[in-house]
């Protein structure tokens, strides 16, 4: 069984470039990306500079996902944003995970369980959307925090697992650091997504874990990827393979 997941850092719909509030451009870049599952980050719900939108639902309805698992992450006087997992298939057990050190700006992941048909049989896929922090030593700790998570640990090892978001992570150094050891592959090679109008950092990544497999991993890089965000979309084709017996 194929399907194909994306990780994007939205940026709330404002473009890197222009600084102009479109999240059309968003949809548009998602529309013809045809994922079948979405890993977003800064996702807005009822902010003033995002005209009030409540993007999830926005996009659910546009891009005919209408499973949807939002984790808030940042509240202000007026609405906040944060991480949204956006399913063609059944979401449960959904969870937030508070990976926020100390007095730093607040961080998390946002975790569900995707319902899938397999032949006759159905399959859940652990699925994890997280925005890691700015500094190298709390990107670290907040890895060691999530691997020791029950929402992970409880897993079995060929439990299907993907994880995906913006790691801010500058020197692409996360996955042999801290995921490899813990059975995670990266989907495809490590690539530069930010800035999106030239891209030299690999802040974004997707990995996978247990029977899953990653066929093919690219950067989408056009015109319209560099002007919807800062970051650039990742997308991942994956292989879910037989469970052991």
């Amino acid at each position: 069984m194929r399907f194909s997941v994306v990780t994007w850092n939205i940026h709330k719909g404002i473009g890197g470039v222009d600084r102009r509030y479109r999240i059309d451009r968003v949809v548009a870049v998602l529309a013809t990306l045809g994922a079948d599952v979405l890993l977003l980050q800064e996702v807005t719900d009822g902010l003033p500079r995002a005209r009030f939108h409540d993007q999830a639902e926005l996009l659910a309805e546009a891009l005919d996902l209408h499973h949807v698992a939002f984790g808030p992450q940042h509240r202000f006087a007026i609405g906040g944003y944060g991480n949204a997992i956006l399913s063609r298939y059944p979401l449960h057990d959904v969870h937030h995970l508070d990976l926020t050190i100390g007095t730093r700006k607040r961080r998390g992941a946002v975790s569900a369980h995707a319902r899938v048909r397999v032949g006759s049989h159905t399959r859940s896929i652990a699925l994890f959307n997280m925005h890691l922090g700015l500094a190298g030593s709390e990107r670290g700790l907040q890895l060691e925090r999530f691997l020791a998570s029950e929402a992970l640990t409880r897993l079995h090892r060929s439990t299907p697992v993907v994880l995906g978001g913006d790691l801010n992570d500058l020197w692409g150094s996360l996955g042999p650091r801290f995921l490899a050891p813990a059975g995670f592959a990266r989907a495809g090679k490590t690539v530069s997504t930010f800035p999106a109008a030239l891209p030299v950092r690999p802040l974004d990544g997707i990995f996978v874990r247990g029977d899953l497999k990653s066929e093919h991993c690219e950067r989408p890089y056009d015109p319209l990827t560099r002007s919807a965000s800062d970051h650039l979309p990742l997308v991942a084709r994956l292989v879910l393979t037989p469970a052991e017996t």
